[in-house]
């Protein structure tokens, strides 16, 4: 992705959020500069826990198509997660665009509730896991939502309207998109880490290949090792 295309992205974003009423914490509007200066002495756990702007395309160059937004906005460590105590949680702000699919895939870790905040309806696409971890094609999977248990066949589709969410466990398959319209999704989860708990069915990347074409706006969590 070009970082001009990046920088748009982000602000189209901003004006989406903030059309439902989400405010986003004062760090997402540090710039490059303030972000290596606060980071550097009063903030670095926005560095080391990730927190910030994550846009991706999963390396394949078509983000309309598939794509998504995301902003960590808490986030704990791995450390806290290990000893059982201490930040053991995480929280997310995304958009998925109409029709824009997230790929499939599933978490070793990560247990989290996926929220439409707003918008059109959230579908995911939902499978089991067979034992050594890859997708049952046949078995059926069953998820709560809001507190109500839901069974669907191998990959039959759960579709959410706004204030609708879903509870998925570590190992449940899934992929997702926006129907009728773009939709904030909120995520609440366990500790979260999108370099080693993320594990797709086809072979693509996490993150972007960043052209830098212009100045970024704003970092990028997948910018930190390079910029920070």
């Amino acid at each position: 992705m070009e970082r001009s295309q990046i920088n748009e992205i982000l602000e189209e974003s901003d004006r989406f959020i903030r059309s439902f009423g989400y405010v986003m914490p004062p760090f997402a509007y540090w710039d490059p500069d303030q972000m290596r200066r606060r980071t550097a002495s009063d903030a670095a756990s926005i560095r080391d826990n990730r927190l910030g702007w994550d846009i991706t395309d999963y390396g394949q160059g078509r983000f309309d198509e598939l794509g998504l937004f995301l902003f960590t906005v808490r986030n704990g460590s791995a450390a806290d997660l290990a000893a059982g105590r201490g930040m053991l949680y995480a929280e997310k702000i995304m958009i998925s665009r109409k029709d824009q699919l997230s790929p499939m895939h599933r978490h070793n870790i990560k247990a989290e509730d996926i929220i439409n905040r707003g918008g059109g309806k959230l579908v995911l696409e939902l499978f089991a896991a067979a034992e050594d971890g890859s997708i049952d094609d046949a078995a059926r999977v069953s998820v709560p939502t809001d507190g109500v248990m839901r069974t669907l066949p191998a990959g039959g589709l759960l579709k959410l309207d706004p204030g609708e969410s879903v509870t998925l466990m570590p190992g449940v398959w899934h992929a997702f998109w926006g129907e009728g319209d773009d939709v904030l999704i909120g995520e609440v989860s366990t500790v979260n880490d999108d370099l080693t708990d993320n594990v797709f069915r086809e072979p693509i990347g996490r993150f972007s290949t960043i052209i830098e074409d212009e100045r970024p706006r704003h970092l990028l969590v997948s910018d930190y090792d390079s910029w920070l």
